[in-house]
């Protein structure tokens, strides 16, 4: 919601349950979203983000006492789908083979008993909107379609129902991997046009921190941390979450006092000592858990460190070339640390290591990322 806004949130849960059996695949799970916001529910398999959404469409029910589902304001435990306000896009797209592709998009409407001389217009202003020609399209049946378009056709039939929420259950796994980084963009240039509240689920981690506003990272039928794709990143709150958004370097130890200029600790770990931020988690005596991003390290001679700089001293393991970025593994201690160096030209300005080089892996202290429990 827009800061001072006093509008309802379009979604939201409060303190829902959901079992299957003996199965918890929503456990006291508590969030709103925002009319207009660009929401994902990200996770891996059997986490929960699925029966999360099926719970907003009305597929399944809360658990009795198990919470509310609230819609504009509005508890909808009990209500159909078809009394929600809400469209969806399926994972197989769930297209009619043996429609064509206006009567597919004009289905709903058809159930919803639109006025006959609606349709045709609003069925062309959704292919428009996903951009599909109508005078090329409307005829064809899906099999005489892309997967990409087929896509399209599935968010048109959802759009063309002008719904307050639209939820989508992983719509693009089936695209290869050029087309699924356009229609994320497509994705999410559509939600910002239309000022339609977006709901996503996904696996993918790319994918959420490309298109949402805000993303709830799932773990074990829980919200395991909910922000922005920047708060998701940079703060992970649990070593969960920096495992599965990104790529992290984790580092152990125990915080052995303050820092010289007291905002900070210092930890005596595996490889030696380093610096780390203030954080309510830790005290003095405490073990501590941090992770740092690959990026945000340097590899170094030892001699070239900052003074400001913590340094752990190891040697060049392997480097790996990935194009964009080169990846300098180096043996720290027992572990092998990445660090990810940005690529000027390995033919003309080559990167100045090689394996068994003595080296440091150096980091600033505020890029530690002190992390809670799962």
């Amino acid at each position: 919601m827009a800061a001072g806004s006093t509008e309802p949130p379009v979604v939201e849960f409060r303190h829902v349950n959901k079992t299957f059996g003996d199965y918890k695949a929503c456990n006291d799970i508590s969030f709103h979203v925002a009319k207009g916001e660009f929401f994902s529910l990200l996770g891996p398999s059997g986490c929960g983000k699925t029966t999360t959404l099926r719970l907003i469409a009305g597929f399944e029910e809360p658990d009795a006492g198990g919470g509310e589902v609230l819609i504009n304001g509005e508890v909808v435990n009990r209500k159909r789908p078809y009394e929600r306000q809400l469209a969806m896009v399926f994972q197989n797209y769930a297209l009619f083979p043996h429609l064509s592709i206006e009567r597919n998009i004009a289905f709903g409407l058809e159930m919803k008993k639109t006025p006959k001389s609606e349709i045709p217009g609003r069925v062309e202003k959704a292919m428009q909107m996903v951009r599909m020609d109508p005078g090329m399209f409307a005829r064809r049946k899906p099999a005489q379609l892309s997967g990409g378009q087929r896509q399209r056709v599935a968010l048109a039939r959802a759009l063309v129902l002008e719904p307050s929420v639209l939820l989508l259950d992983e719509p693009l796994g089936a695209l290869d991997l050029k087309l699924r980084k356009e229609m994320q963009l497509e994705l999410k240039h559509l939600n910002k046009q239309l000022g339609t509240t977006f709901i996503f689920v996904t696996h993918d981690q790319e994918e959420a921190l490309t298109m949402s506003d805000r993303i709830a990272v799932m773990s074990n039928a829980r919200i395991a941390q909910l922000g922005t794709p920047a708060e998701i990143y940079e703060c992970p709150r649990t070593p969960f979450v920096a495992r599965f958004i990104g790529e992290s370097n984790f580092f152990e130890g125990k915080a052995t006092g303050r820092t010289a200029d007291g905002h900070g600790f210092t930890v005596e770990g595996e490889g030696g000592r380093y610096d780390i931020p203030h954080h309510p988690v830790v005290a003095e005596g405490k073990r501590v858990q941090i992770a740092v991003r690959p990026e945000w390290l340097d590899v170094l001679r030892p001699e070239d460190v900052p003074a400001d700089e913590n340094a752990l001293p190891g040697k060049v393991q392997e480097i790996i070339y990935l194009g964009e970025t080169l990846h300098v593994l180096v043996k720290v201690g027992e572990r092998t640390v990445a660090v990810a160096v940005r690529n000027e030209g390995q033919l003309t300005r080559p990167l100045g290591f090689k394996s068994g080089d003595a080296v440091a892996v150096a980091w600033k202290p505020e890029d530690c990322q002190v992390l809670e429990e799962d």
